[in-house]
């Protein structure tokens, strides 16, 4: 026990723990006290933890008010480490599906997805007319496609749509900042190709002249990958495109450019002192989540109905949820890493942020990786969307004390979610218990921040601090704490919770939840030039998505409301390894479901590269 720890918790054996609802297991909600700091006392802050005394006695002290020590550190833990999240091939029995042969070419494999998907409904004549909040629907994948394809437009004015959209975006009058980097020429030219191919009546695929913005976290010719830092792009060289974006240019998207991100991806916020801080397009003063922030606000503002995101713990989903979009995090090692960042090796991998359901279908179709087959590269099956009302015997996992640790505005309407679920489609939720939710949290902390700085040292070693904005000099300063114990018992943590989450999936498809604990919250000026330390609403945000990343588990979140004040709530589902079509069905019934409850709601900012008056599906 350090000289700062209180006493160690004691681990009983994983096997002695009961998963059912009436478990006396404890429910901890996270431990956070600490106001919010920004500004001046963000710098200040950042200079004490870097003092070479003062600074190990702040950090001790802020680790045994977190329960580190206690719950991570210091614990007597019986189980062995787990180092990687990567699950092998498991049989399972998918309702509704269609298997692809592995051989597919990536615009094959959408081909394949699309037939998967519902007929396209024409939009009402009055929506088209009018586009007021009761009437608005994002435009999708197939919207582009057909409109293409009809010639009502082409790929060629949709870019110029687009730029002038981001240029917008970026004036002093939105300041929104979710792009780092747009090459215009790079943009028209790509549209020039597919507009040439829909010309020659040889589309690649339903991607061809799709919009796609990439995160700053993904390789992507011919940008430099920034990371959202203004010094990595020159510290490493980008010489590739990373495999999801290659795959997306086989099935001939366009590449819309690198969108903005919390720096390192070392905060839930989007807020970036270096290239502007993302703001939510359906409230400018508040934040869009992060770390994948400016790909999830370029979806909800319309830019484009596809992005790229990287996810290390919740990092697609959380502002997917913020922003009122759809969010997917496959199952570890069903998406190639390649080109991506290594910021976090055993939690980190991309993911896909959409307009749609159907949408995020196409993505992934598009982008998994079937490049190595055998045990570790399972056999592709794709969701018949068009038979998801068949679908009988579903059963959802829910733990009750987890579930109400939000908001009364997101407990409320994820609850009547559930109830829709049930009324219309039969679809059963059992009461179980999820141990040791903070304790994974905080064992995902331990092991995100020793691989980040692990990842990072070759490059943090050799430069000045001052190239690094303040709250992750503060971040890098805690994930520099850790010692090998930490991160040994941290991977004992996370063999206990995959026996844990093992047991659950053994009576029961997912486990639903809410994705953020609350909604997106107000982005403060203060903080714009320095970031911020704001872990109450930290902690909130992350609360529900840890699984995904430290167990590499599926997982997908879409908009099921709006709060009172008019901001978006998302509700997750997390399945079983390799069940992603499952849970792809699961997010489109909730989708449908929404949507014959409530109508969308039209974000304060969005643009319309389709205008309704021209194009009629």
């Amino acid at each position: 026990m350090g000289l700062f720890s209180s006493p160690a918790k004691v681990y009983k054996p994983a096997a002695e723990v009961d998963l059912g609802p009436d478990s006396d297991e404890h429910y901890i909600s996270p431990n956070v006290r600490a106001p919010r700091v920004a500004g001046l006392l963000v710098k200040l802050l950042a200079w004490v933890l870097e003092m070479p005394v003062v600074g190990w006695i702040v950090l001790s002290v802020l680790k045994r008010d977190n329960l580190v020590y206690k719950l991570v550190s210091d614990a007597e833990i019986p189980e062995p480490p787990l180092f990687t999240s990567i699950h092998t091939w498991q049989e399972i029995a998918e309702q509704n599906v269609r298997l692809t042969k592995p051989d597919l070419s990536p615009a094959e494999r959408v081909q394949e997805a699309v037939v998967c998907l519902p007929a396209h409904l024409p939009e009402p004549a009055a929506a088209l007319a009018d586009p007021a909040p009761a009437g608005f629907r994002r435009w999708t994948v197939r919207d582009f496609h057909r409109a293409y394809s009809a010639g009502q437009t082409t790929p060629v004015m949709v870019a110029r749509r687009f730029l002038a959209a981001v240029k917008e975006c970026s004036g002093p009058d939105l300041n929104m900042a979710l792009f780092i980097s747009c090459d215009a020429d790079d943009v028209m030219r790509q549209a020039e190709d597919s507009t040439r191919r829909y010309q020659q009546g040889a589309p690649l695929s339903a991607m061809d002249g799709v919009l796609v913005a990439v995160k700053d976290e993904l390789d992507c010719l011919p940008y430099p990958t920034t990371g959202g830092t203004r010094w990595l792009g020159a510290a490493r060289r980008c010489e590739a495109d990373a495999a999801c974006v290659a795959q997306l240019r086989a099935c001939g998207a366009v590449m819309a450019g690198k969108a903005n991100m919390h720096e390192l991806g070392a905060g839930t916020s989007g807020i970036n002192p270096h290239h502007g801080s993302t703001r939510n397009p359906y409230c400018l003063a508040r934040v869009s989540g992060g770390s994948s922030g400016g790909s999830a606000a370029a979806v909800c503002a319309g830019l484009c109905p596809v992005a790229l995101g990287a996810d290390g713990g919740g990092s697609v989903r959380m502002p997917a949820a913020l922003c009122g979009v759809v969010g997917f995090k496959p199952t570890a090692g069903r998406l190639s890493n390649a080109g991506l960042l290594p910021l976090n090796w055993t939690v980190g991998m991309p993911g896909i942020l959409a307009a749609t359901v159907e949408d995020a279908l196409i993505a992934y179709a598009a982008v998994v990786d079937q490049g190595k087959p055998g045990p570790l590269q399972p056999q592709l099956n794709l969701p018949l969307l068009t038979c998801t009302r068949s679908m009988p015997n579903i059963r959802l996992a829910k733990y009750a004390k987890w579930f109400d640790d939000s908001s009364e505005d997101i407990r409320s309407l994820c609850g009547k979610a559930l109830q829709m679920l049930r009324a219309q489609y039969g679809w059963e939720t059992v009461d179980v218990t999820v141990p040791e939710i903070e304790e994974m949290r905080l064992a995902h902390y331990v092991t995100m921040g020793s691989e980040c700085t692990a990842s990072l040292a070759k490059y943090l070693d050799n430069m000045s601090k001052s190239e690094v904005g303040w709250d992750v000099r503060i971040g890098l300063s805690a994930y520099r704490s850790f010692s090998s114990r930490d991160y040994l018992n941290a991977q004992r943590l996370r063999c206990r919770q995959m026996y844990f989450h093992d047991r659950i999936f053994e009576t029961a498809d997912a486990i639903v939840a809410p994705m953020t604990g609350v909604t997106a919250y107000p982005l403060q000026e203060d903080a714009l030039g320095t970031g911020e330390l704001d872990y109450i609403n930290g902690a909130a945000l992350v609360r529900y998505s840890i699984a995904g990343n430290f167990l590499g588990l599926p997982a997908i979140t879409m908009p099921v409301g709006y709060d009172r004040g008019g901001l978006p709530v998302g509700l997750q589902f997390i399945g079983r390894p390799w069940s992603e079509a499952t849970l792809l069905h699961l997010a489109y019934a909730m989708q449908e479901a929404c949507a014959a409850r409530e109508h969308r709601r039209k974000p304060k900012v969005h643009f319309d590269l389709l205008p309704r008056e021209d194009y009629y599906p």
